[in-house]
C-alpha cells in the first residue's frame, strides 16, 4: 500500500515539474519540432502505462487489506488523483503568461471572433527581404541629402529669427536639435519629414523654475504624468534674486548688476503678461506658440529672397508645422517645436507633441526625452550583430501603421508607441537574436508586444524609471528614480479613443500579410519562397 501511494506522489511531482507531460489539446508550443513531439508522445505513453500499473497495484492492495468492505479505498485514491491532476492543469493554464485567451463576448454580447493573434501572422521571407530593399533602401542616400539641406536652412531661419527679436526684452533662441525618424535613420515614407526642437530661454535677469510631475512638492493630475510646469521668475521674485526689480532704490542709488534702462524695458514689455497664462506666472503654451509663429513669419520674410521655394504653415494648431514646396512639385515637411531645456540636461519641456491629443492644459508642458532615446538606439546598435534587423522591424510596423491609417482614418496610436515597444524588446532580448535572418521572428515579436500592451492597457516609457537603461546614456537621476509612466493611461481614460486605437491595430495585424504582398515587387526569378510560420525555430 505504501509503495502504491509513493508512486502516485512521484507521478504528481513529475506533473508539477514538467507540465509538458500534460499538454492541452488546443495549445500549440511555439517553435516546436518533430523530435520534441515524438518525445512528448513517448512520455505520454509511459505515463499511461505507469498509471494503469498503479491502478492494478492499488486495486490488488485494497482487495487484500479490505476484504470485508466494498473497495471504498480504490474510489478514494482514484478521486484524489483526479482532483490533483485537474488542479495542476488549471494552475498551469493560469500561470502561463504567453497564452492569449480565447475570443470572448464583449459588453454588447458580440463575439470577437475576428481576433487575430500577432504570433500567428504568416510572413514570407523573400517578400520581407524584397520589401525592405525596394521600400526603405532608396531612402538612405536621399535622407542624407534632405538632412543636410534642412540643417542649413534651419540655421539660416533661426539666425533671421534672432535678428527680428528684441535681444534685451525678448526670448533668446538657441540652436536646434534634430529628432525623429529622419535623424534616427528609420524614415519609411514620402514626403520627407524632419522634426526639430528649438530651445529658448528668457532674457536676463528673468529665469525659469521647473516643477516636474515627479517632484514630491509638485501637484500634477495623474493623467498628466510626464509633464511639468515652467514658472517665470521675475527680478526680485524671491530672496535669491536681485532686489532692484521690487524695491525703489531712489534717484541717488544704482544697482551694480542691472542698469535702470534694463529694468524699465522689462517693465514696459510686460514679459510675464505676454508669455504666461492669465493671472499666473506659469509659461503658457498657447502664448509661446503665438509668439513663435509670428517670429517665424517675420524671419522668413527677411530671407525668402534667397531661396527658390515656397514656405507655409500647413497646420496652425501646431507652433511650427511648416511645408517646403519646390517648383518641381516635391515637398519637405518641417516640424519646428519651441522647447525649454530642463536645467543642464538633454531633456526638454516642449509645447506640443504632434501625436498627443490628450494634454489640453495650457500650462503643463510635456517632457521630451527623445535625445536620450536616440542615444540609446545608437548605443544598442553598436552592440547588435552586423546588419541587424531592428531598424527594418521598426520601419515595417511604421509603414503598416501609415497604410492602415489611410484605410481607416487617424487614431491615437503613433510611431512613438512603436519605437518605444522596439526599445523595450532590444533591452529585454539577447542582442544575438537580432541577426538579419531573424527578421520575421523579431517582427512578429514586435507586433505581439504591441498587441499585448494594448490588451493590458499599459506601455511604459522606455527611459523614465527603467533600471535596464545603461549608465552610459547619462539619464538625469530625477528621471531614473521616478515611477514608470504608462503612455496609454491618458488614452484609457478616453474609452472611445482607446477603443478606436485597439480596432486600428487589430485591423493592421489582420492586413499585415496582404499589405506586404501588395507593396512588394514580384520577381519571376524562380526563387522558392519560405514562410515564417509561428512554429519556426529561431
Amino acid at each position: 500500500m505504501q509503495g502504491a501511494i509513493t508512486r502516485v506522489c512521484m507521478v504528481v511531482v513529475a506533473a508539477i515539474l514538467n507540465p509538458l507531460l500534460f499538454p492541452n489539446e488546443n495549445t500549440t508550443i511555439p517553435e516546436q519540432d518533430d523530435d520534441l513531439l515524438a518525445r512528448m508522445k513517448e512520455h505520454q505513453k509511459k505515463l499511461e502505462s505507469e498509471q494503469k500499473r498503479l491502478e492494478q497495484e492499488i486495486s490488488q492492495t485494497e482487495t487484500a487489506l479490505i476484504v470485508d468492505q466494498d473497495s471504498y479505498g480504490w474510489y478514494f485514491w482514484s478521486a484524489l488523483c483526479l482532483v490533483i491532476f485537474f488542479t495542476i492543469e488549471v494552475c498551469r493554464q493560469e500561470m502561463n503568461p504567453d497564452e492569449i485567451s480565447d475570443p470572448v463576448e464583449d459588453e454588447d454580447g458580440d463575439s470577437s471572433a475576428g481576433y487575430l493573434s500577432a504570433k500567428t501572422v504568416a510572413l514570407d521571407k523573400v517578400v520581407l527581404n524584397n520589401f525592405c530593399k525596394t521600400r526603405f533602401h532608396p531612402f538612405i542616400h536621399e535622407s542624407g541629402r534632405v538632412r543636410e539641406f534642412i540643417e542649413g536652412f534651419a540655421d539660416d531661419l533661426l539666425e533671421a529669427l534672432r535678428s527680428v527679436c528684441d535681444r534685451e526684452a525678448d526670448l533668446e533662441v538657441e540652436d536646434f536639435v534634430g529628432i525623429g525618424s529622419m535623424f534616427e535613420s528609420w524614415r519609411v515614407s514620402k514626403p520627407p519629414t524632419c522634426d526639430l526642437i528649438v530651445p529658448f530661454s528668457p532674457p536676463q535677469p528673468f529665469r525659469f523654475q521647473f516643477q516636474l510631475w515627479c517632484d514630491p512638492a509638485t501637484e500634477i493630475p495623474l493623467d498628466l504624468q510626464g509633464c511639468g510646469k515652467i514658472k517665470l521668475i521675475k527680478p526680485g521674485g524671491n530672496g535669491a534674486d536681485c532686489l532692484c526689480g521690487s524695491t525703489n532704490l531712489g534717484d541717488d542709488m544704482l544697482c551694480l548688476l542691472h542698469n535702470r534702462n534694463e529694468c524699465e524695458k522689462l517693465d514696459e514689455h510686460g514679459l510675464v503678461e505676454l508669455l504666461c497664462a492669465k493671472n499666473t506666472t506659469y509659461l503658457s503654451k498657447d502664448q509661446i506658440m503665438r509668439w513663435f509663429q509670428i517670429s517665424v513669419t517675420k524671419a522668413w520674410g527677411q530671407i525668402s529672397h534667397k531661396y527658390d521655394f515656397e514656405l507655409a504653415f500647413w497646420n496652425l494648431d501646431l507652433p511650427g508645422a511648416l511645408k517646403i514646396k519646390f517648383r518641381s512639385g516635391k515637398t519637405v515637411v518641417l516640424n519646428v517645436t519651441p522647447a525649454v531645456q530642463f536645467e543642464d540636461t538633454d531633456a526638454y519641456l516642449i509645447s506640443h507633441f504632434p501625436s498627443d491629443t490628450s494634454n489640453s492644459s495650457d500650462i503643463h508642458w510635456q517632457l521630451s526625452l527623445t535625445v536620450y532615446e536616440r542615444n540609446l538606439l545608437k548605443y544598442l546598435a553598436k552592440r547588435l550583430p552586423t546588419n541587424s534587423c531592428h531598424i527594418h522591424c521598426l520601419q515595417i510596423v511604421s509603414f503598416l501603421h501609415k497604410k492602415q491609417t489611410a484605410l481607416t482614418g487617424r487614431c491615437a496610436f503613433s510611431n512613438y508607441h512603436i519605437k518605444t515597444a522596439l526599445l523595450h524588446l532590444l533591452l529585454s532580448k539577447r542582442l544575438a537574436m537580432w541577426q538579419p535572418q531573424n527578421l520575421g521572428h523579431r517582427l512578429r515579436d514586435l507586433l505581439s508586444f504591441l498587441q499585448q500592451s494594448l490588451e493590458e492597457k499599459r506601455l511604459y516609457h522606455v527611459i523614465v524609471g527603467n533600471p535596464r537603461i545603461p549608465n552610459e546614456i547619462l539619464v538625469p537621476e530625477i528621471i531614473c528614480s521616478a515611477e514608470p509612466i504608462n503612455l496609454f493611461r491618458p488614452l484609457v481614460l478616453q474609452r472611445h479613443v482607446y477603443a478606436k486605437m485597439e480596432e486600428h491595430f487589430q485591423e493592421m495585424v489582420r492586413n499585415t500579410s496582404v499589405l506586404l504582398q501588395e507593396y512588394t515587387p514580384h520577381f519571376s526569378n524562380g526563387h522558392v519562397r519560405h514562410e515564417f510560420s509561428s512554429t519556426d525555430h529561431t
